[in-house]
């Protein structure tokens, strides 16, 4: 008896050892107003050092339905970040640009911040601590 008492007790501790407690916070974004259900949202995550050159410090896409994404980052680490998320109507996974340079495609940004000219990390930053966010990001 002795024998599966102890028995149990390790499989009890070694059952609450190996369950990993949560680290960090997870960061949830909603894009509401996407104009049609044609192809896929890309969002990334970025640090200051990836923002606008290239893959972000966590990526996502997902398929549109009735013109609504809701996407999740987790375990985000404290720091400064923007998210930038993009409407690949064509699914070619890149952003595409008209012959003067203007985007065809809608796109958005934390912060919502929608003047003409490129999108800066300024205006899109937002700062992670150690509470999980939400963010509503219009195309």
């Amino acid at each position: 008896m002795k024998t599966v008492t102890l028995a149990l007790s390790f499989l009890f501790v070694s059952i609450i050892a190996m369950a990993q407690e949560k680290t960090g916070v997870d960061i949830t974004v909603t894009i509401d107003n996407i104009t049609s259900n044609e192809g896929k949202v890309l969002v990334g995550l970025h640090s200051a050092d990836t923002f606008m050159k290239g893959p972000g410090v966590q990526n996502m896409q997902s398929v549109i339905e009735d013109g609504k994404v809701i996407l999740k980052f987790t375990n985000v680490t404290p720091g400064d970040y923007a998210i930038m998320a993009m409407h690949d109507t064509n699914e070619n996974n890149r952003m595409d640009y008209e012959a003067n340079g203007m985007p065809k495609e809608s796109y958005g940004m934390s912060g919502n911040d929608m003047t003409m000219g490129p999108p800066s990390f300024e205006t899109a930053q937002f700062t992670v601590d150690n509470e999980d966010l939400e963010f509503t990001i219009r195309f």
